[in-house]
């Protein structure tokens, strides 16, 4: 408490120290459905005073200067497109604010008109998106409450996604588990963007994605359109912003995800070409001395990360783009040296080993659009990108003076997993007329792994061997192609309607899956959507490589796709302007879903549920799941200084396995609620603002299959009742979380103070069961307690 009432003091005691500028608007308007720029375009500032605005030139782009730092709205008209409205768009001393626009071609022909549209803040990047899709910018990120300024923490706080550990940012939509979402940057299919990630997982405790590189992006949770595949519960279509290219800018900013530096800004004075680079490097050794607990007892994670993009321009030949994102983590949980009991809050130590693990993230690409016509464009993407992680455990009590190999600190434990893969996505949109445009594209995903881990077995007093659980290299080959078709019959309805191929070289799989999404918009603020489609997943690598008992095999090559069938209703209401209510409903049938051969309760739809993945050989396509529920949101949009959000999701969560028996999945948590609000005070002028935001989560427990004790004894490690897989179920989660802000312009220089406190009440959420074998006690383990993150950051 008292660390606490010191950041309170250091965040409300600054004061300003320069005086008042102004800033600079600046972005690019283009064709939402050809890309091509929208010369001529209007932005004006709404209730400026004279009116400030500016005109977009031959590539599209505008620069609005003399802009005081504040809030704004902005309106975008042009002769033959739909009215455009961003409201409530921040404006800080010290940062230039880009803001682009997709304009909508106008069905009605007649010249010199200007068609004034409903606006809709949660309109998607991608308008082949029909249904169950939300779009999301930075400032939310940052604003939430609870979120780590971490773009998956946001998107829980959305209706049909659940977390309920407080320790990983797994995004469980619908009831489906992790591993079924798909991860896209700049176009590209790419691993698990965390650090401590895992095969088989999407999540992990720490991002390595930084909010401060990322743009607008798109996020959908059921039946996606025809140039997503690879996926069965959801995507994040992320992008990232270009640098600066007018003028060169700076950020500073140490947190919960690190120390953190960044510049951005154009190559050579008046050129075109721009920069964008920031690098982090972790601080929770400097939260563990302020005796702050993060989950991993007295073990310290480590973790840097590196983001780019470079944009280059040009006059004839398109537009080229260099992107990367790359990280690497390590920790050591050392039961050695540490006294479990006074050491509380280590949720994945062990008294009985030693833990050291190492991974690496990172991918690398370049992009090149070109513009052929005002109605044709494409966009070539190429990226190489890998993922390695290493893990040697030591034991520390089993020994035998009769084995050399089994003394103290036993090395029992190996893995070393590495995975590369190269990436190619051609993309081309062509817009027929208003009413009709086609998007077609080729996907290619080349795999290049290298698997292997082992663990010690001793057969006899006097024998061990090391026995292989992964192992193999090798190259395999995943290929997508897509085509979609939008033919909008008026202003009302609007058809979307694609095709989706994809074909996996290991173990021949092949698949046709037809998409559709039909929207009618009974007024301008109201709507019905309906989507549906079908939706298929490979398997996680390594799964493929699991080696058999007997005869060290790789049992699991021939597994093909698991395949989903989903569909999706939904009613959007826009009312009062800044005001939405959105109910939805949904069905998803899964089958193929891989289980063992024999009568057992296993199925791979419950892998993801935590970092280790599955081991079983033997597997086959026959296991069968179902997911289905009802979801609300009601949205207060961001104006008069306040917002507010209210998601509700009702779901259930089902599966099958070889015993045919019907159970809950791991993540069949029954229910979740989030409300999520916040309120901005300006002190004095515009200069000076203090934030005040916060969050309650209210979920169904998470679900865990009971420890087998007298089995546990007798084989020396932890063995489940596997006859009530998820059976049973923790008390429900409950969480607040209170984040307090103040932002300071002056000058040409933003100052931002923040303190984010997750768990404020400090409730006991329960964790998980753990199974002592040296006692054999079965204790519970709670998630975090109250968790003060403060947050300073400085633009210039």
């Amino acid at each position: 408490m008292k660390t606490l009432y010191l950041m309170l003091v250091t965040l409300l005691g600054s004061t300003p120290l320069w005086g008042q500028g102004t800033q600079t608007i600046r972005g690019v308007v283009i064709d939402q459905d050809s890309k091509a720029p929208v010369i001529g375009a209007n932005i004006i500032i709404v209730g400026s005073d004279p009116i400030k605005g500016a005109a977009t030139d031959l590539n599209g782009q505008y620069v609005i200067d003399g802009v005081e730092p504040g809030r704004y709205s902005l309106k975008v008209t042009s002769v033959g497109y739909e009215e455009l409205m961003s409201t409530n768009v921040l404006v800080v001393a010290g940062k230039q604010l880009e803001l682009n626009f997709e304009m909508k071609e106008s069905l009605v022909t007649l010249s010199e008109i200007v068609v004034t549209a409903a606006s809709d803040k949660t309109e998607l990047n991608n308008d082949l998106t029909t249904v169950s899709g939300r779009t999301f910018n930075t400032e939310e990120t940052s604003r939430f409450a609870g979120g780590r300024n971490d773009v998956s923490r946001m998107a829980q706080n959305f209706a049909g996604v659940s977390n309920v550990n407080d320790a990983r940012n797994d995004i469980v939509i619908r009831g489906n588990s992790p591993s079924g979402l798909l991860w896209r940057l700049e176009g590209i299919d790419i691993p698990s963007p965390n650090h401590f990630a895992s095969f088989g997982s999407t999540g992990g405790p720490v991002s390595m994605l930084n909010n401060n590189t990322l743009t607008k992006s798109d996020f959908i949770t059921a039946a996606f359109p025809a140039m997503y595949g690879n996926a069965l519960g959801g995507v994040f279509d992320l992008q990232m912003r270009n640098g600066n290219n007018l003028k060169r800018e700076y950020l500073g900013q140490v947190g919960f995800n690190g120390f953190e530096l960044g510049a951005e800004g154009p190559f050579k004075e008046g050129g075109k070409a721009s920069y964008m680079i920031n690098y982090r490097y972790s601080t929770l050794g400097v939260f563990k001395k302020m005796g702050i607990n993060f989950g991993t007892g007295s073990a310290v994670p480590n973790y840097q990360d590196l983001s780019f993009k470079i944009n280059l321009p040009t006059a004839k030949a398109g537009k080229f783009t260099l992107f990367g994102v790359g990280g690497m983590s390590d920790i050591s949980f050392l039961g050695s040296e540490t006294d479990f009991s006074k050491n509380a809050g280590n949720l994945y130590g062990n008294e009985n080993e030693d833990l050291y693990d190492k991974s690496k993230t990172g991918v690398f690409g370049i992009t090149h659009s070109y513009v052929f016509s005002p109605r044709t464009s494409y966009k070539l993407t190429i990226a190489s990108s890998g993922i390695q992680t290493l893990i040697n455990i030591d034991s520390l009590t089993w020994s035998n003076a009769a084995v050399p190999e089994l003394q103290a600190s036993t090395r029992y434990y190996n893995q070393s997993l590495t995975q590369y893969q190269q990436s190619a996505h051609l993309t081309l949109n062509h817009k027929f007329n208003a009413a009709n445009t086609l998007v077609a594209g080729l996907l290619l995903n080349h795999y290049d792994v290298n698997f292997g881990d082992s663990v010690l077995r001793q057969t006899t007093a006097h024998n061990v061997y090391w026995r292989p659980i992964k192992k193999g290299a090798g190259t395999s080959l995943l290929t997508q192609a897509y085509v979609n078709w939008q033919h909008r019959f008026s202003d009302r309805l609007t058809l979307n309607a694609g095709l989706h191929t994809q074909q996996f070289t290991l173990g021949s799989a092949s698949a046709v899956e037809p998409r559709a999404g039909l929207r009618f918009n009974l007024t301008t603020r109201q709507s019905l959507s309906l989507g549906g489609g079908i939706h298929n997943q490979i398997q996680s690598l390594p799964v493929y490589y699991i080696r058999t008992y007997q005869g060290d095999i790789n049992s699991n090559q021939d597994l093909g796709f698991t395949r989903s069938q989903h569909i999706a209703l939904a009613y959007d209401l826009n009312f009062n302007r800044d005001f939405r209510l959105k109910l939805e409903t949904y069905y998803q049938s899964i089958d193929k879903a891989p289980v063992e051969k024999f009568a057992s309760s296993f199925s791979m739809l419950n892998a993801g549920a935590g970092f280790v993945l599955p081991d079983k050989f033997n597997l086959t396509n026959q296991g069968i799941g179902r997911n289905y529920g009802v979801e609300f949101t009601l949205e207060k949009f961001y104006s008069q200084q306040y917002y507010f959000l209210l998601t509700t999701s009702l779901f259930k969560s089902e599966y099958r396995g070889s015993d045919q028996i019907w159970r809950s999945t791991a993540f069949d948590g029954g229910y979740i609620v989030n409300l999520l609000g916040g309120k901005e005070w300006s002190l004095g002028s515009k200069n000076r603002t203090l934030g005040i935001n916060w969050k309650v989560t209210a979920a169904g427990g998470r679900r865990y299959t009971p420890i087998d004790v007298q089995a546990s004894l007798a084989s020396g490690q932890v063995t489940y009742i596997n006859e009530k897989e998820n059976a049973q179920q923790y008390p429900g989660y409950f969480r607040t979380d209170l984040k307090i802000s103040y932002r300071i312009n002056k000058g040409r220089i933003t100052q931002e103070f923040a303190l984010d406190i997750q768990n404020v009440t400090n409730h006991k959420n329960i964790f998980q069961e753990t199974f002592n074998r040296r006692t054999g006690v079965i204790t519970r383990e709670n998630q975090l307690g109250l968790f003060p993150i403060p947050q300073y950051r400085i633009l210039f």
